[in-house]
């Protein structure tokens, strides 16, 4: 079987993954493996296979962007027979075709179908194949946009999909592309090379060229920057806490925060937190810092700022309230 190979690409292979995923899923879950087709993915899907035979189920969503795609996903349909994964493929519902942020549209796509699919089977648990050079590339991105603690601390071992209710876990994100790629080619599996991945066109793309050409970066240390950045952001979270615990009331549809001498970037995760818990406008998305650097410049200076739904009051007393309706 090709599991069985799996574990050649290096002798360990297999052990290695096994206490990464056990480390942030429970030995006993079913987890869903999203798999594209690529070598990350197919790594990922052997190697889980191997590590909880019988409770690995995969999927793979054919964008239909592509005259490729169908044909890929099948690929993966055959191999997850050959394992003995059961395997769904979900095509993408566009009601256009998206023509710009191509790649953006695509995501979002995937995750609603993968979280949907999750849903359905009672799967609690969706794996996806992030790895270290991914987090590396996205610390850069992020760099050059100017993020902050937050956005810096790159994509984390373990999030939330959809409503919640499903967990997104990232168990690869101490493995390089290579060593990926090596899994592939022990268990003599051929992986689906997307165009995409070579088109200077996405942002993403750039930057992995861009870091490949710059000797004295390593995407290791780069990781590792993202990893300690993740623990600041947690001890951040932790202050915030504290905050809202001493400074904020909340009634009557209202929340009140009466600013003390914390931080400013403690202030604005207070903001942060009033705002999405009133929040009628943006489905969830996470806020942006200039949006949060307005609202806050508002409130200091005792002026109104609508940002979601949500009405911002300065004065002594910072109060947020859901704003009223639009007029159409």
């Amino acid at each position: 079987m090709a599991t069985a190979k799996a574990a050649e690409a290096e002798p360990r292979a297999v052990d290695r993954f096994t206490r990464d995923l056990n480390a942030l899923v429970d030995p006993n879950a079913t987890v869903g493996v999203a798999v594209s087709g690529g070598p990350d993915s197919l790594a990922l899907l052997l190697l889980a296979a191997e590590a909880r035979p019988l409770k690995v189920e995969a999927a793979t969503v054919d964008h239909a962007l592509r005259p490729e795609s169908r044909a890929e996903a099948e690929m993966v349909a055959r191999l997850c027979e050959r394992l003995g994964v059961p395997h769904s493929i979900l095509t993408a519902d566009w009601a256009e075709k998206p023509v710009t942020a191509i790649q953006e549209h695509a995501r979002a796509m995937r995750y609603r179908l993968l979280g949907e699919w999750a849903r359905e089977r009672g799967i609690p648990v969706l794996l996806t194949a992030h790895h270290l050079d991914d987090q590396a590339e996205t610390f850069l991105m992020r760099l050059a946009r100017g993020a902050g603690v937050k956005g810096l601390a790159g994509m984390r071992p373990t999030a939330r999909l959809g409503g919640r209710d499903i967990a997104l876990v990232r168990p690869l994100l101490g493995w390089r592309h290579s060593e990926l790629e090596a899994v592939c080619a022990a268990a003599d599996v051929e992986a689906v090379q997307d165009p995409s991945n070579g088109d200077e066109q996405f942002e993403r793309v750039r930057m992995r060229n861009s870091l490949a050409q710059a000797e004295w970066l390593e995407a290791a240390a780069i990781a590792a920057s993202a990893a300690h950045l993740a623990e600041a952001d947690g001890a951040l979270h932790w202050a915030t806490t504290l905050e809202w615990t001493r400074a904020v009331t909340r009634g009557a549809g209202q929340i009140v925060y009466r600013p003390t001498d914390a931080p400013r970037e403690i202030r604005r995760r207070v903001i942060r937190r009033a705002i999405l818990a009133l929040a009628t406008e943006g489905a969830g998305a996470e806020l942006r810092g200039r949006e949060l650097d307005q609202v806050l410049a508002a409130l200091r200076s005792g002026r109104r700022a609508t940002l979601r739904g949500v009405l911002c009051i300065g004065g002594p007393e910072w109060r947020f309230t859901r704003a009223p309706a639009r007029r159409t």
